[in-house]
């Protein structure tokens, strides 16, 4: 029941753009109250006593709703139990529902409302929902895997021609190869200088804490953490040592260990960024997520402690392996700021996809997806602005210290607020490492050396000329002093001397304590799945790649139609007389014809190879899977398509034509082009691969076609070649064919009557 009431001063007078108070008369103004404000004192408290009662019962049914539905989770065998996950959602009208969820069936619906409760503000929300995670973890005492790296004495040298030689033309590439050619033989000595990349280099990085790599261009940079992550080139000669947790790199294997990020942007453009992400994250496994999440509910099952809702839906969605989409990809997109484009396509050279900056922040998403506990990152903000790598460094301290990483982020010229969120740096300068410490005390230690950085300078500016001799002396500050010019060595010797490089070489000539190593910490497996969930990863991706290029394949299923056409055109049967060896010339034409046409078919998989090819190589270097788990997919979904293009041909031409009209002999030379189909499809992929890039393997695939025409049997036969030459016939794919072709249709009995 409601009561109206006229007050008797304002009014609210309401319009579409404001609203104002205007005095009215007690006639004018309507209030509208509840009943139960009128009531007696008495009436006014047991109303207020009957809403609070129903909503202490109401809280109590929703608790006991939900203490209802995790006691049934937790009654699950623990196979079971680390799948499902309960999620709670909350209405409009403010009613609390629990659903209860497989993690390895979640939709990208319930993937984003877990990350939306989780992580709603990326800025705000990243580091609370972080630390509600690690408090999950040290609420039972659990241990997480710490690594850190040392390296001692690190040197790396090279060969390379200088000057002239140097440049990357035609008749500069042709002496190489043939120097290369003459010093194999012993006939020559090589004209390359020898260049010093790293130099004694000395340093330990400690977990929980996120090091600055800073350095001029050509100072060393990336040639210190391929060696860190034992990825340097095999041209390359390596001294000194570089251990894991006191292990040293054939202990373990480091490219699990670790994820280096490159500064190269190499990736698949067909595929959108979500599943490129979805894909490394399957193929880079779970890692100790899975052991750490049993052993976690079991402590919680003993002690009874109930952990937070959105965080254990998380944690099982993350420790399942060989998922096609995962939880972890929605996180990454979510704190990279991928979000926006994260069902676009990646895009190359010839496909519109995301842009610059999006590419160089999937780089970096495509190895945070997978379990490695020490990250080396190159050069991650090239292409960024100010802002964006701001955050996502600070992004990738809240891990460092929320989850105990061990960080090495290059950085080519960060800005002050960037450089504020690193724990320790490292200065390198011509190979040699000048400084290596805390942040903190870096301008300390110049001062130390004379020199002195003005207030309004950045930091990492100041770093980067101090080490240069055009810029150095502007930094001198003894005015007392006459300036001299201080050089790399010189600055090394000070380090020495300074409190922070005395107490580097002290840790260093400590031996690391194997015993306080995590049993997970480094990995052991090559691979993070079998070989059949790898297969099925690999074929997954080339049967997405295949519907995205579908066009190409419709196309050449056209083309070898059209062709069919022309030919069963030419060839008809009623100009094909049998009888002679003339009638025969035509004969063996129109199967030369047909064999070509059909080997030529496969001349596009040198596209797709090439195109594919820096994607291979890139995953195989990080061992997201071995090289035939990449083949054998091609195999596979080509054979279909094989069939259907090989069939096309022989069912168009065979009868039109007029070939041997015996059923078996159809067959057979339906096997035989099926055969040959196959053949021109891994020779041409073959040569991709011998080529490397698009120009090279075309011109390669040119002239093996050449040789392979004029070695088929058709152009010259075996009897007419010369003996020095026999060779040539037994290496060309098009004979065998040829030669199937041919026996299958003059063996016909039509033929077996004599002549001339």
């Amino acid at each position: 029941m409601r009561r109206v009431y006229h007050f008797p001063f304002l009014s609210t007078n309401m319009n579409s753009s404001s609203s104002s108070l205007q005095l009215h008369s007690p006639s004018q103004l309507p209030i509208i109250f509840p009943s139960k404000c009128f009531h007696s004192p008495g009436t006014e408290f047991m109303a207020s006593a009957t809403e609070e009662a129903e909503d202490r019962r109401s809280s109590a049914s929703v608790d006991e709703e939900e203490e209802l539905r995790w006691a049934a989770i937790q009654r699950l065998p623990t196979y079971d139990r680390v799948r499902k996950g309960m999620l709670r959602e909350m209405l409009e009208n403010g009613r609390v529902v629990y659903e209860e969820v497989d993690v390895r069936k979640m939709g990208l619906e319930e993937r984003k409302r877990v990350m939306e409760r989780a992580v709603k503000v990326v800025e705000e929300d990243n580091e609370k929902f972080l630390r509600r995670m690690r408090n999950r973890i040290d609420r039972v005492g659990i241990e997480i895997p710490k690594i850190e790296v040392r390296f001692e004495n690190l040197s790396v040298e090279g060969d390379v021609y200088v000057g002239s030689r140097a440049q990357p033309n035609l008749l500069n590439l042709t002496l190489i190869a043939f120097e290369s050619l003459l010093e194999l033989i012993g006939l020559s000595q090589s004209k390359k200088k020898k260049i010093q990349i790293l130099k004694d280099a000395s340093g330990i990085m400690k977990p929980s804490r996120m090091t600055l790599l800073l350095g001029h261009p050509s100072s060393g940079k990336t040639t210190l953490l391929l060696a860190l992550a034992g990825k340097l080139d095999k041209n390359l000669r390596e001294s000194g040592k570089v251990t894991y947790c006191g292990h040293e790199m054939h202990e373990f294997v480091p490219q699990k260990t670790c994820a280096y990020i490159s500064q190269h942007d190499l990736h698949t453009g067909e595929m959108t960024v979500r599943e490129t992400l979805d894909f490394s994250s399957r193929c880079l496994g779970v890692g100790t997520r899975y052991e750490l999440l049993i052993e976690l509910m079991k402590e919680e099952k003993e002690v009874n402690i109930k952990p937070d809702l959105e965080i254990d839906a998380f944690m099982k969605a993350i420790s399942v392996s060989g998922q096609k989409t995962s939880l972890v990809t929605d996180y990454i997109l979510k704190i990279l700021g991928l979000e926006i484009c994260a069902d676009t396509l990646v895009g190359d050279e010839m496909r519109r996809g995301i842009s610059g900056g999006q590419k160089k922040r999937l780089t970096t998403g495509e190895m945070l997806v997978g379990p490695a506990r020490a990250l080396l990152m190159d050069g991650i903000s090239t292409g960024l602005d100010s802002s964006t790598s701001f955050q996502i460094c600070n992004f990738m301290r809240q891990m460092v210290h929320m989850m105990d990483l061990t960080m090495v982020i290059s950085l080519p010229q960060p800005t002050l607020e960037t450089y504020d969120l690193f724990d320790d740096l490292i200065l390198l300068s011509d190979g040699q490492i000048v400084y290596h410490g805390p942040r903190a005390k870096v301008l300390e230690f110049f001062e130390f050396m004379g020199f002195k950085c003005p207030e309004r300078k950045g930091v990492a500016d100041f770093l980067l000329e101090v080490t240069s001799k055009k810029d150095q002396e502007q930094y001198w500050y003894r005015k007392n002093q006459p300036y001299r010019f201080i050089s790399v060595p010189d600055f090394l010797r000070g380090f020495n001397s300074f409190s922070i490089g005395q107490h580097l070489a002290s840790d260093l000539e400590t031996p690391y304590d194997k015993s306080r190593i995590h049993p997970a910490a480094l990995v052991k497996e090559k691979y993070a799945l079998s070989n059949w969930e790898l297969f099925k990863a690999c074929f997954s991706r080339e049967m997405l790649l295949m519907k995205r290029n579908a066009f190409i394949y419709v196309f050449k299923t056209i083309q070898i139609t059209i062709m069919a056409i022309i030919s069963m055109t030419v060839f008809f049967r009623t100009e094909m007389k049998v009888g002679n060896v003339i009638d025969g010339s035509k004969f063996l034409g129109a199967l030369f014809f047909s064999l070509m046409n059909v080997m030529l078919n496969g001349m596009a998989e040198l596209g797709f190879t090439t195109n594919s090819l820096p994607t291979f190589y890139k995953h195989r270097d990080f061992l997201f899977y071995p090289a035939w788990e990449f083949s054998l997919p091609f195999y596979v979904l080509r054979t279909p398509l094989s069939l259907i293009e090989s069939g096309i041909w022989v069912l168009l031409t065979y009868y039109t034509i007029g070939f041997a009209p015996t059923p078996s002999r159809f067959f057979k030379q339906f096997l035989a082009l099926f055969s040959s189909h196959q053949t021109g499809l891994s020779f041409f992929r073959l040569v991709a691969a011998i080529g490397r890039t698009q120009v090279i393997a075309t011109a390669l695939g040119t002239l093996s076609l050449s040789v392979m025409i004029l070695f088929g049997g058709f152009v010259i036969d075996k009897n007419n070649a010369k003996s020095w030459i026999f060779w040539g016939f037994y290496i060309s794919p098009m004979m065998y064919g040829q030669n199937a072709i041919v026996i299958n249709e003059f063996l016909d009995e039509r033929w077996s009557k004599v002549n001339s």
